[in-house]
């Protein structure tokens, strides 16, 4: 018996590819993980911006297969940064010719003398050594420190992998004619119906009976292969894990070093209003400046093209930090939202506060290391963790699905 422990998108697509007897233990009331949807007063809001960038058709077909096509949306990705009153377009250091004209004079003279040939310890040293000082404090560091909410020097150059826009001398100056703006998520698939569609879908695969909601892991126990939760004790020969890896090794009563298990939480306002606003092309916005409390704005009226403006905004958050009251924290977003000029006289008909923790995790050589031990340990033992936050990495939904999937073909008799 395979015992899979968590029902989001990477516990369901195991469950989905193993031929092996499981079963599966959500500890809430319903399967999803972040990818769960908010539906009220004629508003569809998830737990944050989840967009499917299917980059491989096989695994859109096997995550669609029983949705109603005719409620997605394929969506080509408008994104803007708003930068001392301006729109200026993502990334940034392809666009420094759309900053005044003494900024971009800043940032392309910097970027000139920033040297790319220096090896970089850290993800600060790295944006330095490629874009310069001008483009790195302007917008590189300041907005991923909101985003983190840590010190950059803590991350690795290539946190982010592909994630991060990386550009070229070349390329930023040839972007100043022939503008190209192409990522790794340019376009991307949404369900009118929110994420939860996508998890809907992916459930239809599952065996009748094996799903198991409220049901919360209290303990592992290695050697006799068993599990403890707030219901019963199982029996398995595979564990499968998606729960944040450090809280795995807690319950397997494992030594590990756990400062290097970082990470931030993400609260979320998903907030609707009375009337549509005054930007109808962005589908969100990246504010670095601190005086704006968070550090992106969502618009998923403008994605779900529906006539009242609907927002998702982010506020990123120290892992263990006090988040104060969360009626004046409200107030304080839609302030800034109003000294944005999002807000323009529209009334706010209802919002939902939801807080992501962890979030985004941060990556570095000595959690890298660690966690290659510890996984191998684990695996020893028939235990896997896997997904976005069982890996402690960066990812996309698509591969957890893919991770997911080798794994169940590994492991299947």
């Amino acid at each position: 018996m395979d015992i899979i422990i968590g029902g989001g998108v990477t516990g369901i697509s195991y469950a989905a590819f193993t031929s092996n007897p499981y079963m599966l233990i959500e500890k809430e009331k319903e399967c999803g993980g972040y990818c769960r949807t908010i539906a009220r007063n004629g508003f569809v809001w998830d737990y944050s911006g989840h967009f499917f960038h299917f980059r491989n058709p096989r695994i859109e077909e096997f995550v669609c297969r029983h949705m109603n096509r005719e409620r997605l949306v394929h969506v080509n990705k408008h994104t803007q940064i708003y930068y001392k009153g301006n729109y200026i377009d993502f990334p940034f250091q392809k666009n420094i010719h759309q900053l005044e004209k003494d900024e971009f004079i800043d940032c392309l003279y910097d970027l000139f003398q920033a040297d790319s040939t220096k090896s970089p310890t850290s993800f600060k040293e790295m944006v330095y050594n490629n874009y310069g000082k001008s483009i790195a404090d302007k917008f590189l560091i300041p907005y991923n420190e909101k985003l983190y909410a840590c010190d950059l020097n803590r991350l690795d150059s290539d946190a982010m992998g592909r994630f991060f826009p990386q550009a070229s001398k070349e390329e930023i100056i040839a972007n100043f004619r022939n503008s190209d703006n192409n990522s790794y998520n340019s376009s991307f698939v949404y369900s009118k119906d929110g994420a939860i569609s996508y998890i809907d879908s992916l459930m239809k695969r599952l065996e009748s009976g094996s799903v198991f909601t409220g049901e919360e892991v209290l303990s592992i126990d290695r050697k006799q292969k068993r599990v403890k939760t707030n219901l019963r004790e199982l029996k398995y020969e595979h564990l499968i894990s998606t729960m944040p890896f450090p809280r795995l090794l807690e319950l397997c009563e494992m030594e590990y070093e756990s400062a290097v298990y970082s990470c931030n939480k993400v609260l979320v306002f998903n907030l609707g209003f009375d009337r549509k606003g005054r930007d109808i092309r962005n589908h969100w916005v990246y504010f670095p400046e601190n005086k704006y409390v968070f550090y992106r704005v969502g618009y998923y009226d403008n994605i779900q093209n529906t006539d009242r403006m609907s927002l998702y905004v982010e506020i990123g958050w120290k892992e263990n930090e006090n988040m104060g009251v969360p009626q004046e924290l409200l107030q304080r977003v839609i302030a800034d939202l109003k000294n944005a000029g999002i807000i323009e006289g529209q009334q706010l008909v209802d919002y939902e506060m939801i807080v992501m923790n962890p979030a985004y995790v941060h990556i570095n050589h000595k959690q890298l290391d660690d966690l290659a031990i510890q996984k191998k340990k684990l695996e020893e033992e028939n235990i896997y963790s896997i997904g976005r936050y069982g890996s402690w990495t960066y990812c996309s939904i698509e591969d957890n699905i893919l991770e997911a999937e080798q794994l169940a073909l590994k492991l299947n008799k």
